[in-house]
């Protein structure tokens, strides 16, 4: 009895002193760990260090920041210090130890990151970053950075284009249905910062600061398919298309997923005329009666002659769709087919109910912005009031660009167009008129504009 009570005593003792070491480490680790954040964010990367590897080999799982701070630290150090090869190694142990330590913590944008640096400093090769980045895209394709979507589409286009091209176009509709995802996310976000700002309202530091990250993310994401677009243009084609839809029909003829992207495919790329959209367009509508196959069967109705039963089809689909973003799609197509009939008057009214769905819709606002400049020769007499309608289709754009970040840089090529062809500095002082004095652009559009001039 008396050999049971010391045994028990020596274990609690045991236990109780392993409890006192365990927070004695914890304490530990806890002022290296504050003493390291405190270095960093003072910008004293070298003492900074010290307490970093230390942390790096003793709390591995103390926060995640060691990694996230620590790989900046790591990688400034490569980029700044003279032994690259030891930076490196320690670039590596930092990828390595957070994906060991927080296997579930944002870890499609480690490998997406860890691949950038050793493509950006020639440490691996493309085959080796390739890996990277695939693992990075099964996880999550909008943890990539834009760069790195490129070179993932470029390296499954180089494996892919000639022995599987469905691979090249399915890779490039995912992409992009993750990106439309996240652009409708940052849209959604970025319309109560804008409402305020617009009010007059002061935003806080934290609403600045999202502001910010929206507007930049948009604009990096919303350059994506134009980068995409440049590297599958060349496989894309009907020439190619038709061929690989018509031999795969049979085997996907109730296949929602699969008809959607080649009908869609079809449609981008103008292979409306070919019989075979028409064929895909009713067997997505079959396997799928939604909103959206139903925009397809109005587009085959219209070419068909039938406008009629085309607009029906066209409502039918708005009707059936809840989300405001996808309905404000919807009538941006309304307005577009409005625009093949002529109707550049109705095609804007609809194109401002899509802008009233999605204030952030930069889209319709460019649209509206191309109905103007294509309606120059008949919306003046003088070369001066022609010209001024390119100050009216210059607004939009500029609009466009405000609203929606993803589609800056397009605007932006639209807008210096519509001002290279504003009116001279000579053709305005001919005119009678000065800089900023009010004008009204006259026909359908009725709208009044500030006269401008293109600075020559």
């Amino acid at each position: 009895m008396k050999k049971r009570i010391i045994l028990l005593a020596n274990l609690f003792l045991f236990m109780g002193l392993t409890t006192v070491v365990a927070q004695a480490e914890q304490q530990e680790c806890t002022i290296k760990y504050n003493l390291f954040k405190g270095d960093y964010q003072s910008k004293k990367y070298d003492d900074a260090y010290t307490n970093w590897i230390w942390l790096m080999d003793n709390c591995k799982k103390l926060s995640i920041n060691i990694y996230k701070l620590g790989y900046k630290l790591a990688k400034k150090r490569y980029e700044e210090g003279t032994d690259k090869s030891a930076a490196a190694v320690l670039m590596k142990r930092v990828y390595d130890q957070r994906l060991e330590n927080y296997p579930n913590n944002d870890v499609a944008k480690v490998h997406s990151d860890y691949a950038a640096f050793l493509i950006e400093n020639k440490l691996a090769s493309d085959d080796e970053v390739f890996v990277l980045l695939e693992k990075a895209y099964n996880i999550d394709p909008t943890r990539l950075g834009v760069k790195n979507i490129y070179r993932y589409f470029q390296g499954i286009t180089d494996k892919n284009k000639d022995s599987n091209p469905q691979k090249v176009f399915d890779t490039y509709d995912d992409v992009l249905e993750s990106v439309a995802a996240k652009l409708a996310d940052y849209s959604k976000k970025l319309v109560p910062l804008q409402n305020k700002e617009e009010a007059g309202e002061e935003l806080d530091k934290k609403e600045k600061r999202n502001l910010k990250i929206y507007t930049v993310n948009s604009k990096a994401l919303g350059q994506v398919e134009t980068g995409l677009d440049n590297i599958i243009v060349t496989l894309s084609t009907c020439d190619r298309l038709v061929p690989l839809y018509t031999r795969d029909f049979e085997a996907n003829k109730t296949n929602a997923k699969w008809l959607k992207r080649a009908v869609s495919r079809m449609f981008n790329k103008e292979c409306t005329d070919d019989p075979l959209f028409e064929k895909l367009a009713k067997a997505y509508a079959d396997a799928s009666p939604s909103a959206d196959a139903y925009t397809f069967v109005a587009g085959v109705l219209a070419k068909n002659g039938d406008n009629a039963g085309a607009e029906q089809m066209r409502m039918k689909a708005f009707e059936l769709e809840t989300d405001p973003l996808k309905k404000a799609n919807y009538k941006l197509k309304f307005a577009q087919a409005a625009r093949k009939r002529g109707q550049k008057s109705k095609a804007r009214s609809l194109a401002r109910e899509a802008i009233s769905l999605n204030p952030n819709f930069g889209k319709a606002y460019l649209f509206i912005a191309n109905l103007y400049a294509t309606s120059v020769n008949a919306c003046g007499n003088s070369e001066f009031e022609k010209r001024m309608t390119y100050v009216a289709a210059y607004n939009k754009a500029r609009k466009a660009s405000a609203v929606d970040p993803s589609i800056s840089t397009v605007a932006g090529k639209f807008m210096r167009n519509y001002k290279a062809n504003f009116p001279s500095k000579k053709v305005v002082f001919t005119e009678g008129k000065k800089v900023g004095d009010s004008f009204a652009v006259k026909c359908w559009i009725n709208e009044s504009v500030k006269v401008a001039t293109s600075g020559k």
